[in-house]
């Protein structure tokens, strides 16, 4: 398809779409009956499902809409988000039908049973935010906001190729010379400890630092337990709503007889050649791992949606800098902050296909002062289809006001975590900054009430840094606060942008402007209006 009829369905869409509000969940029409135009999901499940997996030539199957349509396959994404999902449908129980067992090695059973993901991850309004704590562990966990969730896993990724390129090399150094080899291993200016290879093949993994010795970062949950979005999303939905995702990817690749690699449509590789995968509860079609009556509770159509959703979700908003913010953002470099909270990252092979810019803007925000720019990360290829495969262009990115390494450390005794079996967990994923000012209380069980507790509850590795900060006086530690105070998250329903900038001075309720994605691109198919 040439750029002129790719510019003309860009233009068809922005007349013919109005943009979507919602608020924390969203009701099924089909279920609920008709309400206010965005108060409900238009479309039933099954019809979400549409044509399943498909492929890129399968019209309305989640791989086509993800390569032909992905505005559409992000906004079907975050409806299934914000999805209040039913018993008929397969919700509950979140282990078994009797919900008896051993909470010492099934932590579901502690886990709080909700009917949405926005059930913990829905403030603010509408937002893939954060907001549910939760009894899997005796001390709670507080669940933690999903913005910029593709980058942290793009992150993820590259550390992990580039600190198992050095064990390679050293492996073969060791190889090449018969002596053993012992390397540093770094990644993006972050160090990772060391690892020594041996003639014989052996590697010593001892001085390896914030990893597991297998060298795969794994960002998500606290612990740094879980490698990819897909993991995340189909433990999850088990885990905390009990719906069970027969999910084609993750089952193929954890097969018992013959584990596959596969590319998922969202473009992340699961190889279990390489990687330990998590293998969903139930991968038959027609079982019922949790007795509840219902099979094939989650097509992979559906987790695809989730997971392309996740991937390209807004990173945060930065409010509004202030001398005093900036002065504070300084303090926190010469303290030691930044040395496990690093400000910005850099992507090598940017895999979304939009990226949303947000900043304090008194002039064209309307709610809260916030205006967001959207920009298109694709390049159409044309394959002779009436659509044109929209492909991620894959350019670097640097993740600016991330603070993060991620990498687990040990922040002494006040962030140890108890288990149900009466063991401790010692080490946690540093958490990135970015949207911190919205996400209290804070700590990953959320026991700080406000920033200044959490910083001071810092030891361990971190002691030097709190003890810093603990010294200096008081304007200074509030000028700290005052930049942490700048990392925000936003209601992208209420967020004026260059896709919907709202009209100042209107309607507070309908004309405050959203980021309203399917602006930048969807096929302007009649039979597709009503989601």
């Amino acid at each position: 398809m040439n750029t002129r009829r790719l510019l003309s369905f860009l233009a068809l869409s922005t007349l013919a779409f109005a943009p979507l509000r919602a608020g924390a969940q969203l009701t099924d029409e089909s279920q609920t009956g008709p309400t206010v135009p965005g108060g409900a999901i238009a479309k039933s499940l099954e019809q979400q499902v549409g044509a399943g997996r498909g492929d890129v030539h399968t019209a309305q199957s989640s791989a086509y809409l993800i390569k032909r349509d992905p505005a559409r396959a992000i906004r079907r994404g975050r409806q299934l988000f914000q999805r209040k999902f039913t018993e008929e449908q397969g919700l509950g129980p979140r282990v078994n039908a009797s919900g008896m067992g051993d909470i010492g090695t099934q932590m579901e059973l502690g886990a709080g049973l909700v009917d949405s993901c926005a059930g913990c991850h829905g403030r603010p309004r509408g937002a893939a935010g954060a907001g549910g704590d939760v009894v899997t562990r005796p001390d709670s966990r507080d669940a933690p906001h999903l913005f910029g969730l593709g980058l942290v896993e793009m992150l993820a990724e590259e550390i992990t190729h580039d600190l198992r390129a050095i064990r390679a090399d050293a492996q073969e150094a060791a190889k090449r010379t018969n002596e053993p080899i012992r390397r540093p291993l770094f990644s993006k200016g972050i160090g990772y400890g060391h690892i020594t290879a041996y003639p014989t093949g052996g590697l010593d993994t001892s001085e390896v630092e914030g990893v597991d010795a297998d060298l795969r970062v794994r960002p998500f949950l606290a612990q740094g337990g879980t490698a990819s979005i897909r993991e995340f999303v189909v433990g999850a939905l088990k885990a905390e709503m009990g719906l069970e995702a027969v999910d084609h990817d993750l089952c193929a690749a954890t097969d018992p007889q013959h584990p596959v690699a596969v590319l998922t449509p969202a473009g992340r590789l699961l190889d279990p050649a390489v990687d330990r995968i998590e293998r969903p509860a139930e991968c038959d079609p027609a079982g019922d791992d949790d007795d509840d009556g219902v099979v094939n509770e989650v097509d992979t159509a559906l987790v695809d949606y989730l997971e392309f959703y996740l991937l390209n979700y807004f990173k945060p908003a930065t409010g509004r800098m202030t001398p005093d913010a900036a002065a504070g953002l300084a303090r926190m470099h010469e303290i030691g902050c930044t040395s496990c909270h690093r400000q910005d990252l850099r992507i090598e092979v940017d895999r979304r296909v939009a990226d949303v810019e947000t900043t304090h803007d008194p002039v064209r925000g309307i709610y809260n002062r916030l205006y967001a720019s959207a920009t298109t990360k694709f390049v159409p290829f044309d394959d002779g289809e009436p659509y044109p495969q929209l492909l991620p262009v894959g350019k670097p990115f640097v993740a600016k006001n991330i603070f993060t390494d991620l990498k687990r450390h040990d922040l002494g005794p006040a962030f140890h975590e108890r288990n149900h079996d009466g063991s401790l967990q010692h080490v946690f994923v540093t958490e990135p900054l970015w949207g911190v000012a919205t996400t209290a209380p804070y700590g990953h069980d959320g026991r700080s009430i406000n920033l200044e507790e959490v910083i001071l509850r810092h030891g361990g590795e971190a002691q030097e840094s709190r003890d810093a900060f603990a010294a200096l006086d008081e304007r200074a530690q509030h000028s700290v606060i005052a930049y942490l105070q700048t990392l925000v998250l936003f209601p992208p329903d209420d967020t004026a942008s260059n896709l919907n900038p709202g009209v100042p001075g209107g309607d507070p309720q309908t004309e405050h402007g959203s980021i309203a994605l399917s602006e930048l691109f969807q096929i302007p198919d009649p039979d597709e209006l009503g989601e």
